[in-house]
């Protein structure tokens, strides 16, 4: 990880996910996901084959959520999952050295059982989010706090997060923020990736 925006994708946004993708890279971004509950594996391969070169070029790097089968056969340079998507120490074995393994965390008890591999953590939700319907408590900026005190892993916090919310974050011991609508949703995707990391720089 080496930077503290983390943008995730939605194919429900108005724009097309390749153009989330190299919109985020641009801005200056340091990890995007492709996240799709519905697409076809064969279908998300090629779209993360394509891009794959172009988030290198531009210093990003390029998150697989969940499919391990996709991550692995495409090359990407990590993945993300969550509580129910498996073992994440059967998963580390099969994923090559020098890979991303990221891990959702949502309670402070899923905080102190981290399993050895993973490499960052996302937090939360901090807030309730429209991104994702399925969503646990939001566990606001107190519980962020507890969780990367307890994780003792890179944290990113993720859930309703935006303009104004970096000052917090860093408080309360995240090394970023991972959103979706903040920046997949904005009029220009590329322009607001670089207003939230400018923000965060100030800091």
């Amino acid at each position: 990880m080496n930077g503290p925006i983390y943008v995730i994708t939605d194919p429900a946004a108005p724009l097309p996910v390749a153009g989330q993708v190299l919109a985020a890279a641009r801005g200056g971004a340091a990890l995007v996901q492709i996240r799709d509950k519905h697409a076809p594996d064969a279908e998300l391969a090629a779209l993360v084959r394509k891009l794959l070169p172009q988030v290198a070029a531009l210093g990003a790097r390029l998150i697989v959520n969940d499919r391990i089968e996709v991550a692995l056969a495409t090359g990407a340079h990590g993945l993300h999952v969550g509580q129910g998507d498996g073992d994440p120490v059967a998963i580390r074995r099969r994923m090559p050295p020098g890979t991303i393994l990221g891990l959702s965390i949502e309670t402070e008890a899923q905080a102190a059982r981290i399993p050895p591999g993973v490499d960052y953590i996302g937090a939360g939700p901090v807030r309730a989010t429209v991104s994702k319907s399925d969503h646990a408590a939001p566990i606001g900026f107190h519980g962020l706090a507890r969780i990367a005190a307890r994780a003792g892993l890179p944290c990113y916090a993720i859930g309703g997060l935006g303009a104004g919310d970096a000052g917090a974050l860093r408080e309360a011991g995240a090394i970023g923020m991972a959103v979706v609508a903040a920046v997949v949703r904005a009029p220009d995707p590329e322009r607001a990736t670089r207003a939230l990391l400018q923000e965060w720089s100030r800091l």
